[in-house]
């Protein structure tokens, strides 16, 4: 019998190219988004990859939308799914003062509360069963922070933080929680990151703005997130799978800058990379 895994935020980007991937290395895929025409459009989109790839109905910024829909994966899996990859997400762009408390909120609910939301869901059957995996898709967000995106790195800040508990919590009952932390890859969340940028009557802000869209919405320039997809299958395949997965050379170069390179250097190349600060050889 195939192991069962659900895929949050699986209609598109990382969620859609997993979904497809799992399907076709024989897991029994659930994939959830926030609507029916969106669930429609993932199992269409599978089918059209030769996949199978069961949708489901389910916000997973809403708690009783997320209670409905999980419980329905619950009744079709016959207690509960054996892995669950938290991948839904959003970007929220912008200065830390040009950002309102309600959008803020947002971006913590989406990317931080609702992961533990859904693994209190599921990890009651996988307790049960004495077996399970949870998957939490981070960011090398997670670990650096970069001018204009605050919000949204503080999300993965949190979700690692969280992550990192949980891991040792459910440990004991048999289930694994695991890490993926993807740099700069091809999906619509950053073009929609791109889309999310307030306004700003600062001039320096203004440009940094400018210059943030147009690199975010170049996403075809991106890696492909298919190796992000195969990371995750390699973690969900492992009978000891690591506890943090870094995929990307700009993650792995970032890691490792963030941890040997003074903070005083690092932030001042993210102030020229952002367009916050100018080189000195450059007129203002």
């Amino acid at each position: 019998m195939s192991k069962s895994v659900v895929i949050t935020g699986a209609n598109s980007g990382i969620g859609l190219v997993t979904a497809i991937e799992l399907a076709k290395a024989g897991y029994e895929v659930y994939g959830t988004a926030r609507s029916a025409e969106k669930v429609a459009s993932l199992e269409e989109a599978a089918a059209a990859k030769g996949a199978t790839v069961h949708g489901i109905v389910c916000d997973v910024s809403d708690a009783e939308s997320c209670e409905k829909g999980f419980a329905e994966i619950a009744e079709r899996t016959g207690g509960g799914p054996y892995a669950v990859v938290n991948n839904a997400g959003t970007a929220q762009a912008g200065a830390i003062e040009d950002v309102p408390d309600d959008l803020a909120r947002q971006q913590l609910e989406i990317n931080l509360v609702a992961p533990a939301r859904v693994a209190r869901l599921v990890l009651p059957g996988m307790r049960e069963r004495g077996t399970g995996h949870i998957i939490n898709i981070s960011s090398i967000a997670g670990r650096m922070s970069v001018p204009m995106m605050g919000w949204y790195c503080a999300s993965k800040h949190g979700l690692e933080a969280m992550t990192n508990a949980l891991r040792v919590e459910a440990a004991a009952s048999g289930v694994k929680v695991t890490l993926i932390e993807p740099g700069s890859f091809g999906t619509s969340i950053w073009e929609a990151g791109g889309g999310s940028m307030p306004t700003s009557s600062d001039p320096v802000y203004a440009a940094a703005y400018r210059r943030s869209t147009q690199v975010t919405s170049s996403d075809s320039l991106m890696p492909d997130p298919i190796w992000v997809a195969r990371t995750i299958r390699l973690a969900l395949a492992s009978p000891r799978p690591l506890a943090r997965y870094l995929i990307g050379v700009d993650a792995v170069g970032g890691a490792i800058a963030e941890k040997l390179v003074p903070t005083a250097v690092t932030d001042t190349v993210k102030g020229y990379v952002t367009g916050l600060r100018k080189l000195p050889f450059v007129g203002r």
